[in-house]
């Protein structure tokens, strides 16, 4: 089973507001990046969106390592998920991507690793970049 490196980031002006998520897949010396936004979302829907994403790119199973400064994410998925399905997802938010990350990560092997955000972590500092970017992207074509 390949291992994979998946960091991810997500960016939201204003909570809700426009936001984006940048994350990278690294397997050995090779990266790939992807972004993806919406104009109205908050801060841990792209956050997770930007996993998802990550997880939809990978053509066979894979053990994966997700990095993000999402306390949230990290701990949904190393924690708290098993909980929240055997309560059918009561009172948890945002039930319709953690279905769906249920579904693009069954293949996978999972887990998540918490780092410090804007803390000098090289891969993490280019995920907050891509998502504030895409996050002004989505922005500006409101205002257009």
């Amino acid at each position: 089973m390949k291992k994979i490196t998946l960091f991810s980031d997500g960016s939201a002006l204003g909570n809700p507001g426009a936001g984006g998520y940048g994350t990278i897949l690294r397997y050995g010396d090779v990266e790939k990046e992807f972004v993806g936004g919406e104009s109205h979302t908050t801060n841990n829907r792209m956050e997770l969106s930007g996993v998802i994403a990550g997880l939809k790119a990978l053509k066979e199973p894979c053990e994966v390592e997700v990095i993000s400064d999402s306390s949230y994410v990290v701990k949904a998925i190393n924690e708290w998920l098993d909980g929240w399905i055997k309560r059918d997802f009561k009172k948890v938010k945002n039930v319709d991507l953690w279905k769906e990350y249920l579904e693009v990560s069954k293949p996978h092997k999972v887990r998540g690793t918490w780092v410090r955000g804007h803390n000098g972590h090289i891969e993490n500092e280019r995920c907050d970049i891509l998502a504030r970017d895409e996050a002004q992207r989505q922005k500006e074509k409101l205002e257009v």
